[in-house]
C-alpha cells in the first residue's frame, strides 16, 4: 500500500480526511458477496471500510476471495434426470464441480 504522508499515525490521517469532509468507519462484516453475471464473487474475513465523501458513500474490501458459479435448477434438474440421484446430491455435485455439468455428473456415477 503506497501512502501520501508516510509520517501521519492513523489518527492524525482521520483527523484530516475530516477535516476534508471525508468520514470513514471500519464495518463489521462476516462474508461480503458479489453477484455478478454468470458468478459470484465471495470475499470471506473481510476487512470492509465505509468511507463517505460529499455524501457518497463508498466501500473498501479486502480478504480473501473465492469465485463460485451460481447454480440453476435447470442444470439440477438435468444432472437428477441424468443419475437418478437426489436433488441435493446433484445440487453438492455441481458445487464440487464448479457448476460443470458433465463433470458433476461423472462425480455423481463415480459413487
Amino acid at each position: 500500500m503506497v501512502t501520501m504522508m508516510p509520517n501521519l499515525d492513523p489518527k492524525q490521517m482521520e483527523k484530516m480526511m475530516r477535516q476534508m469532509g471525508i468520514n470513514s468507519k471500519q464495518l463489521d462484516a462476516k462474508k461480503v458477496v458479489i453477484e455478478a453475471e454468470g458468478q459470484n464473487i465471495i470475499i470471506t474475513s473481510p476487512q470492509v471500510t465505509e468511507i463517505t465523501m460529499q455524501g457518497q458513500k463508498s466501500y473498501q474490501i479486502a480478504g480473501n476471495v473465492s469465485i463460485e458459479t451460481p447454480t440453476s435448477e435447470e442444470d439440477i434438474s438435468m444432472v437428477v434426470e441424468q443419475t437418478g440421484k437426489t436433488r441435493e446430491e446433484a445440487a453438492g455435485a455441481l458445487k464440487k464441480a464448479n457448476g460443470d455439468i458433465a463433470q458433476a455428473i461423472l462425480l455423481l456415477q463415480e459413487k
